[in-house]
């Protein structure tokens, strides 16, 4: 099983949308590195859902449903998107503030690179922002 980060404006789409809809397509994503780390995900995966802009913070946990497949909403180039289905809400948001006091955590992409909207995790990563979460 792989980890993986991905971000959204809760003002475009938030944990809430995607716990709504149950499932929902990740798409419109138009950066290289995001979309070879999306092409990198499989069913069964675990991700972090982060809003970006408002809040600076994990929120959820989801799981890739669906492997990479072509984006419908791209007009042109060659782009993926997956599908992505909430599982549940952290009992505490995880601040990106507080990520980046976290010494084990200094590595993390998130804090590395800051505008990626999908990042891999390692495990370590993933367990320790889920135990700061309370869980």
């Amino acid at each position: 099983m792989n980890y993986w980060l991905v971000k959204s404006e809760p003002k475009e789409y938030s944990f809430q949308d995607l716990q709504d809809e149950g499932v929902g397509m990740w798409d419109g994503v138009r950066n290289y590195a995001a979309r070879k780390h999306l092409r990198g995900m499989q069913i069964g995966d675990k991700v972090l859902f982060y809003h970006s802009r408002q809040g600076l913070e994990v929120v959820g946990i989801c799981e890739v449903v669906r492997d990479a497949y072509p984006d419908p909403t791209a007009e042109k180039g060659d782009w993926s998107a997956v599908d992505l289905k909430a599982l549940e809400l952290l009992p505490n948001p995880v601040a990106l503030k507080a990520i980046k006091e976290e010494p084990s955590l200094k590595e993390m992409p998130l804090v590395r690179i800051g505008r990626l909207s999908v990042m891999p995790l390692t495990s370590a990563e993933y367990n320790k922002v889920l135990e700061m979460g309370g869980k």
